[in-house]
C-alpha cells in the first residue's frame, strides 16, 4: 500500500485538494504508523462528479454485468485478506486473532451475501394495468466508523454496487489505511471510474459538504447518534434519503430460568470483544434482584480471564481502545459508576498492571447499578458492564426499553419465554440464548439507534428507488 497520501477518485490515485495531512496513531504503542492526506470541499465536489458521470453508464448495466463484477471482488479481496487482518490490528488495535477471524472476514462476507441477494433478486413486477421497477437510488455518500471498520464499508459498498449505484466513501480518519486497501482491492478487480470514489478527512471538513452535496442521492452513515443528528441536518435542504446505524445501549435479559454460569460467563466474554468498541454490545446485563450477588460473582470471574495486552501477542482477547479521546471517556465514565454509587466488582479506572504505554482498558464490571445511573444510560464504548436487577419479566422489559437507544437485545433463558419476551424489547435485533449476528437478517435501530436497515436483502433494498409505471400492461 503506497497511497496514504492520495484520494482514489475517479479510477485514479489523485492528491488532497488541501495538502494537509494526519498521523494515524497505533492505539497499542500511541506511536504514528503513517499520515493520510485530509480532504475538504474541493475534492468532495470532484469525487461527487465523479460518480455522477459514472452513474449515466452503471447504472444502466444489467444484473448479470454486476454479479459478475462482486465476483472479481471478492476474488481480489480473498488474495488479500491477511493484509486487511493486519492492518486494522494495526490501526484500531484489535487483536490479530479477532482480526483475522471476524474483522477481515466481514468485509469478504458481506459481498458473499450481497452476490448471493442478487442472483435472487427480481427487480420488475407487474401490478394490474401497472409495472413496478426498482432502480439504484443514485450517487451515494457512505461514511463509516473506526470500530468494525471494513465491515461496515463492506454493508454499504457491496449492495450499493449490487443495486448499480455509484458512490463517495469517506472512511472514519482514525482507522482508515484498511480502507485505502480496500480501494485498491476494487480497482483491481475492475471496478469502472467514478463508480467508488474514496476520500479521507473529518466530518466537518469531509462529511459536511458531503452529506449536504445537491449532487449526492442517499448518504448511508454509520456512528454516534450525536453525529447521525448533524449528518441528517446537512442532508435535509436537499431532501436526499438518509440511512443511519447509530448508538446503542443494548440490555441482556438473564431470566431466573437460564444457566447463569454458562449464559453470563459468555456474554462478559461478548460485551468485551473488540474492547468493548461495538455498537450492539451487550452492556447492561438484567438479572433477577434476588440473584445479584450470584451473577456479579460469576461476571467477576469471567472478567478476570479477560486477558487485555499487545494485539499480536498470543493469547490475548482484548487489545487497547481506539484512541486517547475514547480512553478519556471511558476513565470518566467509569469513575461517574463509581461516584454514583455503583459497586464496582472488577476493573475500574486505569491502565491494567504491567502495560504503561497503549489505551489499554481493565475489563470493568458494576453491579448494583440502576438504570437512571450514568452508566446505565450512557453509551461507553469500552468493556464496562453494568449488572441491573430487575423483580419480574414485565420489570425487566420495562428496564430494556428504558433506553434513548434501540439497537440490540440479548434474552437467555427458557426458548419459548425468551421468544414472548423478545416481540416486547424495542429493538432492532434481539439475540437468543447466544445466537450469534446474521449476515443474512436486517441490522438497524429503532428510536436514536438509527433508522434503515443493513445486511442482506433488506439492506440491498435501502439502496433502490421504486418506480411506478402505470398503463405499462395495459390492452392495446
Amino acid at each position: 500500500m503506497s497511497h496514504e497520501l492520495q484520494f482514489y477518485i475517479n479510477g485514479e490515485w489523485v492528491d488532497s485538494s488541501t495538502g494537509d495531512t494526519l498521523d494515524v496513531i497505533n492505539p497499542a504503542t500511541e506511536q504514528p504508523i503513517t499520515q493520510i492526506a485530509m480532504g475538504g470541499q474541493a475534492d468532495v465536489d470532484r469525487a461527487v462528479a465523479a460518480a455522477k458521470t459514472a452513474f449515466e453508464t452503471f447504472s444502466q448495466t444489467s444484473k448479470e454485468e454486476r454479479i459478475a463484477l462482486l465476483e472479481a471482488i471478492i476474488a481480489k479481496y480473498g488474495e488479500r485478506m491477511g493484509e486487511v487482518a493486519t492492518t486494522i490490528s494495526q490501526e484500531m488495535g484489535a487483536p490479530l486473532a479477532l482480526a483475522n477471524a471476524a474483522q477481515a472476514p466481514a468485509g469478504i462476507g458481506h459481498f458473499m451475501t450481497t452476490l448471493e441477494v442478487l442472483k435472487k433478486f427480481e427487480f420488475e413486477e407487474d401490478l394490474g394495468s401497472s409495472h413496478v421497477v426498482k432502480e439504484p437510488a443514485g450517487v451515494c455518500a457512505l461514511i463509516t466508523p473506526w470500530n468494525w471498520p471494513i465491515n461496515q464499508i463492506a454493508c454499504k459498498v457491496a449492495p450499493a454496487l449490487a443495486a448499480g449505484c455509484t458512490m463517495v466513501l469517506k472512511p472514519s480518519e482514525v482507522s482508515p489505511l484498511n480502507a485505502i486497501l480496500f480501494a485498491e482491492i476494487l480497482h483491481d478487480a475492475g471496478v469502472p471510474p467514478g463508480v467508488f470514489n474514496l476520500i479521507n478527512g473529518d466530518g466537518i471538513n469531509v462529511g459536511a459538504p458531503l452529506s449536504s452535496h445537491p449532487d449526492v442521492d442517499m448518504v448511508s452513515f454509520t456512528g454516534s447518534t450525536r453525529a447521525g443528528v448533524e449528518v441528517a441536518k446537512n442532508a435535509a435542504p436537499t431532501v436526499k434519503r438518509v440511512a443511519q446505524e447509530l448508538g446503542g445501549k443494548s440490555a441482556n435479559i438473564i431470566l431466573d430460568d437460564a444457566d447463569f454460569a454458562k449464559s453470563i460467563s459468555r456474554d462478559v466474554f461478548g460485551m468485551c470483544m473488540n474492547s468493548g468498541q461495538s455498537c450492539n454490545a451487550p452492556t447492561r446485563m438484567l438479572v433477577p434482584n434476588a440473584r445479584m450477588d450470584e451473577a456479579a460473582a460469576i461476571a467477576k470471574a469471567a472478567a478476570e480471564q479477560v486477558q487485555v495486552g499487545d494485539p499480536a501477542a498470543e493469547g490475548t482477547v482484548i487489545g487497547p481502545v481506539v484512541s486517547e479521546v475514547q480512553f478519556e471517556k471511558i476513565q470518566n465514565l467509569i469513575q461517574k459508576g463509581i461516584d454514583e454509587g455503583a459497586k464496582l466488582e472488577i476493573g475500574g479506572t486505569g491502565r491494567p498492571d504491567g502495560l504503561n504505554a497503549g489505551y489499554y482498558v481493565k475489563p470493568t464490571v458494576f453491579s448494583h447499578v440502576t438504570n437512571d445511573m450514568t452508566i446505565a444510560q450512557e453509551e461507553i464504548f469500552g468493556p464496562v458492564l453494568s449488572l441491573i436487577g430487575y423483580e419480574d419479566d414485565e420489570d425487566a422489559v420495562r428496564i430494556a426499553n428504558d433506553t434513548l437507544y434501540g439497537l440490540s437485545g440479548y434474552i437467555s433463558g427458557d426458548p419459548e419465554r425468551a421468544k414472548k419476551i423478545a416481540r416486547l424489547i424495542r429493538t432492532g435485533n434481539v439475540h437468543l440464548n447466544g445466537a450469534p449476528v446474521d449476515n443474512n437478517a436486517p441490522f438497524g435501530g429503532y428510536k436514536q439507534s438509527g433508522n434503515g436497515r443493513e445486511w442482506g436483502q433488506h439492506g440491498f433494498e435501502e439502496f433502490l428507488e421504486v418506480k411506478a409505471i402505470m398503463g405499462y400492461n395495459a390492452a392495446g
